[in-house]
């Protein structure tokens, strides 16, 4: 197993906990079914400078309301307004899960998700998401994202489901962090059980929440994608 890098600086998890993105609401309100889909906890979230802003503590918070529909939908909602930020392309790309799919399919598919990971665990819950329990315009990026915030925190016997997006696979890639031929998208369920025992057992090597060292990989591919970044090792 990949050891984590010694020169890969690692947040707090304050630090983690507190990951905060802008957001605009009426921008999203325009993009969800009705008004009902949007959760309370994002009004409550602090403005700084023009828009508010919603952390990673908000978003695990709400993991508690997933045993209703509601709560489920909010879920979802809160983990795309986290996911993307503000600009009107992102957040209407995100939008197209909500124009494509019923809410009766959205509702039905996100219930059966959570039933896999609850009983079988991450692994098995991307399976279904990527597969029988697919829901249009709502891939790996994302819906490990809402995978991240209803799992983490209660993890029921199996591995804490974590984030798997572009960014993270750029970090991964360039330092061969997983596997030599890590790809940047279109990761099989294999290769995101690769990715959950390599990131879990980095993090119990240092002591911390497996969310950090994710967190820490994500931080590394955002500094590469700056110009003037340090050049890949491939």
């Amino acid at each position: 197993m990949p050891e984590l890098p010694a020169d890969l600086p690692l947040p707090s998890r304050d630090d983690v906990l507190g990951q905060a993105i802008p957001f605009d609401r009426e921008r999203w309100l325009s993009r969800i079914p009705d008004t009902t889909w949007w959760p309370a906890e994002l009004d409550a979230c602090p403005r700084v400078g023009r828009w508010q802003r919603v952390d990673r503590r908000t978003v695990l918070g709400m993991a508690d309301g997933i045993d209703t529909a509601e709560g489920r939908r909010h879920l979802l909602v809160a983990a795309l307004v986290w996911g993307t930020g503000t600009k009107a392309q992102s957040v209407g790309r995100r939008g197209e899960i909500f124009v494509n799919t019923s809410t009766a399919h959205i509702d039905a598919r996100l219930t059966s998700v959570l039933t896999v990971l609850r009983s079988k665990g991450a692994v098995a819950a991307y399976y279904a998401c990527n597969n029988d329990q697919r829901i249009a315009y709502l891939g790996p990026a994302f819906f490990t994202k809402f995978l991240y915030f209803a799992g983490h925190e209660n993890p029921t016997g199996h591995r804490r489901p974590l984030i798997l997006d572009s960014i993270v696979s750029r970090a991964l890639r360039n330092r061969k962090a997983v596997a030599e031929d890590w790809p940047f998208n279109g990761w099989t369920t294999k290769r995101y059980a690769h990715y959950l025992d390599t990131v879990h057992e980095q993090a119990k090597s240092v002591g911390v929440m497996p969310d950090v060292v994710e967190a820490a990989w994500f931080a590394y591919g955002k500094r590469l994608s700056r110009p003037g970044a340090e050049p890949s090792s491939d």
